[in-house]
């Protein structure tokens, strides 16, 4: 196979993957140009039920702790900080699609170019043997 023969058949594949991808959009109701896992009442929703349930749960263990230490409303204010630090994390890395996509790594980690991190060569030496 030569070279043409491979990117004229990886163009093919790309405009066939294309077509699927608008007809189960058009199937399902959907406009292909949006985002749909960002928009509307759900996301909204789930950033409020994020924030929320991290308050909740502060504040839950803030009065567990208090009941159990006899320590009033101490545990119950630093958690309930904690609770809100926590919650508005979640909302601002589920609103700027930080760590969305499974097995997550940014392309660029802060190296220099041409140098690999430690794990990267653990990889490189495991697959080679050395």
């Amino acid at each position: 196979m030569t070279e043409s023969d491979k990117s004229s058949s990886l163009k093919d594949l790309e405009a066939r993957l294309r077509n699927l991808k608008a007809s189960t959009d058009q199937a399902a109701g959907r406009s292909p140009s949006k985002n749909n896992s960002r928009n509307g009442l759900g996301f909204a929703m789930r950033l409020g039920v994020e924030l929320v349930s991290a308050l909740a749960i502060g504040v839950g263990i803030g009065l567990l702790l208090d009941y159990w230490l006899e320590t009033t409303p101490c545990f119950m204010l630093l958690f309930f900080i904690l609770g809100s630090v926590a919650g508005f994390m979640n909302v601002y890395r589920a609103a700027t699609g930080i760590g969305q996509g499974v097995g997550y790594r940014p392309a660029n980690t802060g190296q220099k170019t041409g140098q690999t991190s430690p794990e990267d060569q653990a990889d490189a030496d495991r697959r080679t043997g050395e």
